[in-house]
């Protein structure tokens, strides 16, 4: 079975979008605008119309069986509007993505968006991720480092001003990805340099942490390959030996995955060779960041798929990576 753990519901009805640029518009004329939550009218057929010539076309071309699904990445906007207008927004998006897993179940397993905001305790977020895991079968969140847009004023995820969240996942025995969302500073591209710049970061806190000995089963995915992390894997090694911290395998490897949302094939092949198999899981981010054709191959850039099954490494290692990790660091999926 073939598990993409990094889909974004990128494909959202018009409606869906309205109602944010409605809530933002708002707030933009009026300071003491009051949101309300949405009530949207959106058909199954609105959902199918996007989702059908989109991830699921691609999901049969490439060969992918079912895809862990969250709202779009860039869409979260934690930095934007208010702490009660980012929370309306979690849930409808919530909502609409268990909308599109109980049309398609055999497609699509829901992770939530938090309602985060800058300056915001994250245990703010803890209702909205009960609700989505017990009550709604979410499988995972993505938890996002940044909630201010690439201005950093929030403390590094080592902090205590995060435990109560962790303490939740911890509970609840479910993952979260860690990943940024829009940027609001120029100096930072979204795609391009915001996201890799957060997964670097990120791994950077844990490194100089021991956050995993206070949450030894606490389980993170690092996505887009890791970000820098692979690339300069043995600086990351010097660091920890000459801070004298333990080896990364013991540091960080029981409880930091990343997955394979690497669109060439050199990158894949870098990956493979520098961090373990148990630590890499498949995935593709369709339909996101990249979507084009590389003139190079004649294939998507994110048909990530096909880079893994070219890659110099066993078979078994391929099925650990395409399903038995995957499987490993969220237990609550069950297919």
């Amino acid at each position: 079975m073939i598990i993409d753990c990094h889909g974004h519901y990128t494909t959202e009805p018009a409606p869906l979008v309205d109602y944010r640029k409605s809530q933002l518009d708002g707030l933009a004329a009026d300071p003491d605008f009051k949101p309300s939550p949405a009530v949207l009218n959106i058909s199954d057929d609105q959902i199918r119309e996007k989702l059908e010539p989109a991830q699921l076309k691609f999901q049969r071309e490439r060969g992918t069986d079912v895809t862990i699904f969250s709202p779009r990445a860039v869409g979260m906007g934690h930095h934007l509007g208010t702490e009660q207008t980012g929370y309306y927004w979690a849930e409808i998006c919530n909502n609409m993505v268990r909308r599109v897993c109980d049309l398609y179940p055999k497609n699509f397993v829901p992770v939530c968006q938090l309602p985060q905001y800058p300056g915001v305790e994250p245990k703010k977020s803890i209702p909205e991720l009960e609700r989505c895991v017990n009550e709604m079968g979410f499988i995972g969140c993505n938890l996002n480092p940044d909630p201010s847009g690439a201005k950093w004023s929030d403390p590094p995820m080592f902090d205590k001003w995060w435990y109560p969240v962790y303490e939740k996942l911890v509970e609840l025995d479910v993952p979260a990805m860690i990943h940024v969302s829009g940027s609001c500073n120029p100096n930072f591209h979204h795609t391009g340099a915001h996201y890799l710049c957060g997964d670097t970061t990120v791994f950077m806190q844990f490194l100089t942490s021991d956050l995993f000995k206070d949450f030894p089963t606490l389980k993170f995915i690092i996505p887009h390959g890791g970000g820098a992390v692979p690339y300069h894997w043995g600086r990351y090694r010097g660091l920890a030996q000459d801070m004298g911290r333990p080896l990364l395998d013991e540091l960080l490897l029981d409880n930091v995955f990343f997955d394979t949302c690497v669109y060439h094939q050199p990158g894949i092949d870098l990956l493979t060779k520098v961090i373990p198999t148990k630590n890499i899981l498949f995935a593709s981010e369709m339909v996101g960041a990249v979507r084009g054709i590389d003139p190079e191959t004649g294939h998507h850039y994110d048909d990530t798929k096909r880079y893994i099954d070219h890659a110099d490494i066993s078979t078994a290692q391929k099925k650990q990576i395409f399903e038995g990790n995957v499987r490993k660091v969220f237990p609550r999926l069950k297919i």
